[in-house]
């Protein structure tokens, strides 16, 4: 497979002049649908923007390489675009873009389609090629230059194979570099090359031996062994994502962001030859320049990032588990004389409870223990759990065990600070007795002193208002969560109305849920609604993509909503929101009840009251509709 076999004549386009960066954009992925390898423009579209929104991909030097993988794509491609005069792109060398390539991956993209695309993000940072592009007056010309460069490029490699002293040579083993190297970026489709690229060429002017590590989307390619890492002057980890740090242990690693080894490989090379580059310390507190680099988000940011790595992972419980009791309930004869044994009666529905049950009850302790392990790695893992287990066990709960996820996690920083002072001859004994001795002994005395008495009285008296409320009260409530459903659609303000309404099922308050269900499931399908009934308020692809919003709707997918709402927010919103409060408030003025977390209608036989939940629902979607066809006018 070549280049050109992912970039089509028509995808190219020279002597654009969009307006702005966001324009520029915009006529990349017109381009790139036009090839027809996108299923969702819109969502694709999104895609892209979020990954800018993490990071520019203007590289510098006049070249921007845009990119996303994501469900909207049918099959790997590209698009290219040449702005002769150059727009601003928000470039790392805050110079203007010329030359353009836009990436589309799928999730389900080959090795080889990725190396085709990092291929492509290498190429222009030969100077020459680039202007013989930038200046190319037919498509033709232009796919005709990309296959030349391809075939000079590996023939070059082939060439100097024999003529250029191979690492393995220069140091007469295979297992010395001067440096090793390690690249990484979000999606590891361009930024992850164009770094290992960058720091190979730059190297190999100096005659600097060098390996580079690259995490990109196809997997670990050139990995680096033990004893390459034992032997290297230095290492540089160029990454703007998570990659494996513990084998670095002890050893001097200069430590980056991915742009760095674009644009500075000359200065990481330098700075990682000085000699002055500190030991990595895995477990310990990081030296302060990786932190200096690297620490830029807000500490609401990192709490966030913390609580839903916390809530990822305890999602599956509760899905599953909530399901698995709400089909015991389902299957099960009520028998008014044992109301307490209801869910239990038959085998059957008894061994749904007893699995479900068992499944719903590591929630908690799967909530607190990968909070507390994002916020300090492994070793926070067990003081979370038992964190999470003794706030079930006593009385405090969700709450509890969010409380206590994050002091755990805090724990174990403290811990590393104090123990970073102890000979190196005794970093093996941390992880394996002092970590889980002292963390779990000082969780222990939190939570059973500081964090279970007042928690457990706060808990039960919530839930004693939450069931002593009248009907209006508890009305305003089903309101705002479910309107706050909409306000983001899988973003925080979501997420934190459905980790209220899971943390409700775990104290036996089912009406939260099922509002918060019902308001989550009014945005697609108020959606689709209107691209049914009010057709001219939309694009003939915005109409076929709206179909699959009735399924992603029924299924309780907000996020079937989100093409719409990020290409026109300032009506898509304000009519969802609207619709899933006017949703979650008739779902508690109807006393409708949900005890399973997840699964839309094909859970409706499990609500409380299902007629009237369904009921909610329609009206909700239907007021959003309503609200969305007068907002929204008729397209020319």
């Amino acid at each position: 497979m070549h280049i050109t076999d992912l970039l089509k004549k028509d995808g190219i386009l020279l002597n654009a002049r969009p307006t702005d960066k966001k324009d520029a954009i915009n006529i990349l992925v017109d381009l790139m649908d036009s090839t027809g390898i996108l299923a969702d423009k819109e969502l694709y579209k999104k895609a892209v923007f979020t990954r800018e929104e993490s990071g520019t991909t203007g590289l510098g030097d006049g070249i921007a390489t845009p990119h996303a993988k994501s469900p909207a794509v049918k099959k790997a491609g590209l698009a290219a675009m040449v702005v002769k005069d150059g727009i601003d792109f928000e470039s790392m060398d805050n110079r203007p873009a010329r030359l353009f390539f836009l990436i589309a991956a799928p999730d389900s993209a080959n090795d080889e389609h990725l190396q085709m695309l990092s291929a492509l993000a290498t190429m222009p940072m030969d100077s020459d090629f680039k202007e013989a592009l930038i200046a190319a007056e037919t498509p033709d010309k232009f796919l005709k230059l990309i296959d030349e460069k391809e075939a000079d490029r590996f023939s070059a490699e082939n060439s100097t194979a024999d003529s250029i002293p191979s690492a393995t040579a220069a140091k007469g083993t295979a297992s010395q570099y001067d440096i090793l190297a390690v690249t990484a970026c979000p999606t590891g489709i361009a930024h992850t090359y164009m770094a290992a690229e960058s720091l190979e060429q730059h190297a190999k002017k100096r005659s600097i031996t060098i390996k580079v590590e690259t995490e990109g989307s196809g997997g670990t390619k050139n990995g680096l062994t033990s004893e390459e890492i034992k032997n290297a002057k230095c290492i540089i980890v160029a990454a703007d994502k998570n990659v494996p740090m513990s084998r670095f242990n002890g050893r001097p690693v200069l430590i980056t962001k991915v742009a760095n080894g674009i644009n500075k490989a000359d200065e990481l090379l330098d700075k990682a030859l000085s000699g002055n580059v500190p030991l990595y310390q895995h477990n310990a507190a990081k030296n302060e320049e990786a932190i200096a680099e690297n620490e830029t988000e807000t500490f609401g940011r990192q709490i966030y990032k913390h609580l839903m790595n916390g809530v990822s992972h305890m999602l599956p419980f509760v899905v599953g588990g909530g399901i698995l009791i709400a089909l015991a309930f389902l299957v099960d004869p009520f028998d008014p004389a044992n109301p307490s044994n209801f869910g239990s009666n038959t085998p059957l529905a008894a061994f749904f409870k007893s699995v479900g049950g068992v499944s719903f009850g590591f929630m908690l302790p799967v909530l607190s223990g990968f909070i507390a392990m994002s916020i300090a790695d492994r070793p926070g893992l067990v003081a979370g759990f038992v964190g999470g287990a003794m706030a079930n066990s006593g009385g405090s709960g969700f709450l509890g065990a969010l409380i206590a996820g994050f002091i755990a996690g805090y724990i174990i920083i403290g811990l590393k600070k104090i123990c970073a002072a102890l000979p190196h001859s005794l970093e093996g004994i941390k992880t394996i007795l002092i970590y889980p001795l002292f963390g779990v002994l000082l969780m222990g005395i939190v939570i059973t002193f500081i964090i279970n008495p007042p928690v457990s009285g706060i808990n039960s008296w919530l839930i004693e208002t939450l069931k002593n409320m009248d009907t209006n009260s508890r009305v305003l409530i089903g309101a705002i969560l479910g309107g706050m459903m909409s306000v983001d659609m899988g973003g925080p303000v979501n997420k934190a109305a459905y980790v209220i309404g899971t943390g409700m099922l775990a104290s036996g308050e089912y009406g939260i849920m099922a509002a918060v269900m019902a308001g989550g499931m009014v945005p697609p399908l108020a959606i689709a609604l209107c691209s049914t009934f009010f057709k001219n308020r939309f694009t003939d692809n915005e109409r076929k993509s709206a179909v699959s919003n009735y399924v992603m709707g029924l299924s309780f997918i907000t996020e079937g909503a989100i093409p719409f709402a990020a290409s026109d927010p300032l009506r898509v919103i304000p009519a969802c929101i609207v619709g899933s409060a006017a949703a979650g408030a008739l779902s508690m003025a109807f006393d409708c009840t949900l005890r399973a977390p997840h699964g839309g209608i094909f859970v409706v036989p499990t609500i409380g009251n299902p007629v009237m939940y369904l009921v909610a629902i329609l009206i909700g979607s239907l007021i959003s509709m309503a609200i969305l066809a007068v907002l929204k006018k008729p397209l020319k």
